[in-house]
């Protein structure tokens, strides 16, 4: 009999942009593939169900912290798990990875992973460290993690920081630990495109977070577009209920002097299209998206010396890294590429090459599977 295997999300609208591959891939294998996610919408239900997967809703405040709200998303899951009778559960982001391996674990499901995408607002330091709710969010997701992370047989992490850090506040056994590097991007739906360098354009993807860096990409803009007035930036995202979120009141003076063009969210691909270089001074990721998809595409890549980021750039390659929160540093990088433009097409050469060796999906689903039990270790199906 084929394994049944559940990915438990947080959010139903990042489903086929972040696992779209991995479920086509397992259904490939012949695994019987249901996505439990809240709020579905009929459009994001008709594009699982055309890769194969089915779906199931479940209720989660993916911001909230009520401890009653939380128990009753670990009640639902643990009756549904019960019911159906699952052989493996994946699940990623904090909430589903507490209540999802509880209820896994208390229903008698066999196989339970949880992956950690980066260690989130909770373990992110700003210019001056953690303030005083970050702390306490910490302990309080450190302890959850501690209890839940007993019951998961392995736990994914995207770089080798996050094992060291989860190892350290919430004593994660190595043994568990399976890094896996990025979860990759299909290089065959973000192509190489045409360097563009007429006007130089800068770009980075992102919700608007703080600790994305956007205060500080905005205000290196500005400092390059003083001296270059014809310089272009973009910035791509939406609004957040993140505890860390900025509002558009924080980037309205620099749209209103014209430093920044911010079409909100929106479909990526034909503004990196039109992207000189791709930037993302984050304070801390686990191995971004947004990076990977713009190095498929030939795009060089400014980011900072952070967990997650550096793993994608070789300094001086296919880009720079540059401290942390450091306006000057990514300016002083900015204008690298404005002063020399035929950098964008030797690092945007590179960025390609390393998006094929680093960050293909195929290779990194056909891990992942491993790692869930899917496939055996010595085997390959793509």
């Amino acid at each position: 009999m084929n394994s049944k295997l559940f990915i438990i999300s947080h959010y139903a609208a990042s489903v086929v942009n972040f696992r779209g591959p991995l479920i086509k891939a397992l259904r490939k294998e012949g695994v019987q593939v249901v996505v439990i996610a809240p709020d579905w919408q009929p459009q994001m239900e008709t594009a699982v169900l055309a890769l194969g997967g089915k779906i199931a809703n479940f209720h989660m405040s993916r911001a909230g912290l009520n401890p009653i709200s939380d128990l009753s998303t670990a009640l639902q899951l643990w009756r549904y798990f019960k019911a159906e009778k699952p052989d493996i559960v994946f699940t990623y982001a904090a909430k589903t990875n507490v209540w999802g391996v509880l209820a896994a674990a208390l229903a008698g499901v066999r196989h339970r992973v949880a992956m950690v995408e980066g260690m989130g607002y909770a373990f992110t330091e700003g210019m001056n460290g953690r303030n005083a709710k970050q702390r306490l969010l910490g302990m309080v997701l450190a302890v959850l993690y501690r209890v839940a992370f007993k019951f998961a047989h392995r736990v994914v992490v995207l770089n080798p920081d996050d094992a060291c850090d989860l190892h350290r506040m919430c004593g994660l056994p190595l043994r568990k630990t399976f890094l896996l590097g990025g979860i990759g991007v299909p290089l065959e739906d973000w192509p190489i495109q045409a360097f563009h360098t007429e006007p130089l354009t800068f770009t980075l993807i992102a919700r608007l977070l703080r600790e994305k860096g956007i205060l500080e990409y905005l205000q290196a803009a500005r400092l390059v577009k003083a001296q270059h007035p014809k310089v272009r930036f973009c910035l791509l995202g939406g609004l957040d209920d993140n505890p860390g979120a900025i509002c558009q009141a924080d980037i309205q003076p620099w749209l209103n002097d014209g430093t920044v063009e911010w079409p909100g969210q929106v479909n990526v691909k034909p503004w990196l299209a039109k992207t000189s270089v791709y930037v993302l001074p984050s304070y801390r990721e686990g191995v971004p998206r947004s990076t990977q998809e713009a190095m498929a595409m030939g795009r060089p890549v400014i980011t900072t010396d952070v967990p997650g980021c550096r793993e994608t750039v070789v300094d001086g390659v296919n880009g720079y890294i540059v401290p942390p929160r450091d306006v000057s540093a990514l300016a002083f990088a900015m204008l690298r590429f404005v002063q020399n433009p035929e950098l964008v097409s030797t690092m945007g050469t590179e960025s390609r090459r390393l998006a094929e060796e680093r960050f293909d999906v195929r290779i990194i689903n056909q891990k992942l599977m491993k790692i869930l039990n899917v496939v055996a270790e010595n085997e390959t199906s793509f």
